[in-house]
């Protein structure tokens, strides 16, 4: 699979973990910095994904890969959501993001601290800005009481996976790489990419 990703992103978090998930072959490039990428103000992840990528078209030579991805919680309706990186205001950091979860989930019992992540991925020709596909992945857990562990970014620290014990922000990436939302994402991706012509 010879393929030339251009992810349409200036987060070198994300960079770093989408070059772990991707097999040999499919070379990744991020977004040159001086990129504009507009207000993520779509109601949906792909909307959002989709304003992205476009912020990246022209591309000559390779596929714009473009995500968005957020924190649903189930005692909260599914929110944060696509609101997800402004949960507690724009500009805000992942900490105060955090924070201001911990806050509104204080006094909700363990047994209904059920969440999920879910990641969009949008695949944008480069040359014709066509939609070549879009899939989408999503990982189930529950959400902590506080912050666990300094790892990963976002709203890790604070998710437990079904079938662990300690969070996202305490598993090694090699553990993340196989479950989360953005790695299971991915196989759906590296599927849509084998059926491309060469």
């Amino acid at each position: 699979m010879k393929k030339t990703l251009l992810l349409a992103s200036g987060n070198p978090h994300k960079f770093e973990e989408f070059r772990r998930l991707f097999p040999e072959g499919v070379g990744l490039e991020m977004a040159s910095p001086d990129t504009f990428f507009p207000p993520e103000d779509r109601e949906t992840y792909f909307g959002n994904a989709f304003l992205k990528a476009n912020a990246c078209f022209p591309a000559p030579g390779r596929l714009i890969l473009a995500d968005d991805s957020g924190l649903e919680v189930d005692a909260l309706d599914g929110r944060p959501g696509v609101l997800s990186s402004r949960f507690a205001g724009a500009g805000a950091s992942s900490l105060m993001n955090c924070q201001a979860l911990v806050r509104e989930m204080k006094t909700v019992p363990p047994e209904k601290r059920t969440a999920r992540f879910r990641c969009v991925l949008v695949l944008l020709d480069g040359d014709s800005g066509r939609l070549t596909g879009a899939v989408q992945g999503v990982v189930e857990g529950r959400l902590t009481r506080g912050i666990l562990g300094e790892g990963g970014f976002g709203y890790d620290p604070l998710f437990v996976p079904e079938g662990y014990q300690v969070s996202f922000g305490i598993l090694p990436s090699s553990v993340k790489d196989r479950i989360s939302h953005r790695a299971r994402a991915v196989f759906n991706l590296l599927t849509l990419l084998e059926r491309l012509p060469a």
